[in-house]
């Protein structure tokens, strides 16, 4: 049921978004991939897509903090591929320091790409879906979509903020065939977590295993991170059938971070 429908993900070029492209793009269905990559890396990236899963692509790099740059990139969209029937709202940016000392800029910065970008996108591509009586809006969250952590007030309160937008989506949008929900990984094996580890076994003068565990379980019931992989597959069960009275939830993947 899912070939040929045409998903956006956001981010996409690494990380959780380029699993979940891979893991949709083998259902046959159609891709925008989106990044921080030139246009010539990024047209390349989805032209292997389209040469390895048989499928239709479209690379952008919209800049997530300017809604004008989302507005074209939908409108180009849907010039081209006939508009949105699942979009992944996944880009986000981080940056940490206490609540005082926190950079206004960095900041706004989050908010708009982390909580505003969503909102945008989920604007202008629902009236594709209600017309067509058929849509799946994936909002990845995080655990601090559920609970806080010190130093991280600008990405804690967008999270917040993308599990509260899900929920009225989805209550607005409950009888159009549309379902919205978001999930909320803890700890998930990509490259940008190396550079804590890396610091923690520095400051204990341990080795990176060690430091990775100590990592892990300080939030953490269960020792092993979640894969991309992982929330690909997730994703792609929200976009099912047997998913489609799942709406308006906050799905947690988290090792059991937020049973405690």
């Amino acid at each position: 049921m899912l070939k040929n429908k045409n998903a956006l993900i956001t981010g996409s070029t690494s990380g959780i978004g380029l699993a979940a492209a891979h893991v949709m793009a083998k259902q046959g269905i159609n891709l925008v991939l989106h990044g921080l990559m030139s246009e010539s890396e990024g047209e390349t990236l989805a032209k292997q897509f389209a040469d390895d899963y048989g499928i239709n692509t479209l690379f952008d790099g919209a800049n997530l903090s300017d809604p004008e740059e989302i507005t074209a990139m939908i409108e180009r969209v849907s010039n081209q591929m006939g508009g949105i029937d699942i979009l992944v709202n996944n880009a986000g940016i981080q940056h940490t320091e206490s609540v005082d000392k926190f950079p206004v800029d960095k900041w706004n910065a989050i908010i708009a790409i982390n909580l505003s970008s969503a909102f945008h996108t989920i604007q202008q591509t629902l009236p594709h879906m209600q017309q067509n009586n058929w849509g799946r809006i994936i909002n990845i969250a995080s655990v601090h979509g559920l609970v806080g952590s010190v130093n991280k007030s600008a990405y804690v309160a967008a999270k917040h903020g993308i599990v509260g937008l899900t929920k009225v989506v989805a209550l607005e949008n409950a009888n159009n065939g549309i379902t919205a929900n978001s999930i909320c990984p803890g700890w998930v094996e990509t490259p940008l977590i190396n550079k804590q580890i890396e610091d923690i076994a520095a400051a204990k003068n341990i080795d990176m295993a060690q430091a990775k565990h100590e990592l892990i379980t300080a939030k953490q019931p269960k020792a092993q991170m979640a894969q991309t992989n992982h929330i690909g597959e997730l994703i792609l069960f929200l976009c099912t059938d047997a998913a489609s009275s799942i709406t308006g939830s906050a799905l947690p993947i988290d090792g059991a971070w937020t049973a405690q």
